[in-house]
């Protein structure tokens, strides 16, 4: 897989390949949450590091908690949140999903978990601790990475037997040199999140092609752009939205009944 290091950064996250279709999703459930409730909303954010969704949430008036395992993340976060104006809406608290259990925490109206499933040691304790965290009909965000996109990377790039290994190991890992302990498949994550009394409500892959789009290819605004209308033309599609489980990640939401 291409080295996403390499790719020119570009802020904002409605406009960046690697959050704008997960940011319009998640966009549209805050919006509907807000409106329900009438008031801005209680967000939990786990392992949400050093702000990248936290401070466009608060900017947007919600209040935001912040649960990560790195002070050095959350160093970053305060910056980022002062450099924002939004430090007063925005509490940092150093832990992980077992700080939840014993904390004191608000029940949260949304919970983002991105990029979090993938390195703990128990996931599916983990997701039975954020449901805990939710009140009645809260939502989960949850992204993670997908099986079948390293299983495509892996063989386009000659690497067949790493390939296989992909697709048949319990874990989704290409090998022992795999930078993830672990990968998912959308069947498996509905299974999980049916286990901890979690409603899916929208399943969708993001980033199909970005991954493996060559950043020399993306120089120009109007091309990153045009990426990203295919990305989303791709998962809003009626017949070819299956190429989602081709996507780099999978981006769930699911929500407590209420």
């Amino acid at each position: 897989m291409p080295n996403e290091q390499s790719r020119p950064r570009r802020a904002g996250v409605e406009t960046s390949i690697r959050t704008a279709a997960v940011w319009e999703s998640l966009s549209r459930v805050v919006a509907a949450r807000q409106k329900d409730l009438g008031r801005p909303l209680h967000v939990l954010d786990l392992g949400g590091g050093s702000g990248g969704f936290a401070v466009p949430l608060a900017e947007r008036g919600h209040h935001v908690t912040v649960v990560d395992p790195s002070p050095d993340a959350l160093a970053s976060l305060a910056r980022r949140a002062g450099e924002g104006g939004v430090a007063e809406r925005i509490t940092a608290l150093q832990g992980d999903a077992a700080t939840l259990a014993g904390s004191s925490l608000e029940p949260a109206d949304l919970v983002t978990c991105h990029g979090v499933l993938e390195y703990v040691d128990d996931a599916a304790g983990t997701l039975r601790d954020v449901s805990m965290a939710l009140a009645p009909g809260g939502v989960l965000s949850l992204l993670l990475a997908q099986r079948l996109a390293v299983v495509l990377s892996r063989a386009l790039s000659g690497q067949f037997q790493a390939a296989q290994q992909a697709l048949t190991s319990e874990d989704g890992r290409w090998g022992e040199n795999d930078p993830l302990p672990r990968r998912f498949d959308a069947d498996q994550v509905r299974e999980m999140l049916a286990a901890v009394g979690l409603r899916e409500q929208e399943v969708h892959g993001v980033r199909v092609f970005a991954d493996l789009v060559p950043s020399a290819f993306l120089d120009a605004d109007a091309d990153r752009a045009a990426l990203l209308e295919l990305e989303k033309a791709v998962s809003e599609h009626p017949t070819y939205a299956f190429l989602g489980h081709l996507g780099a990640g999978l981006h769930v939401l699911a929500a407590r009944e209420a």
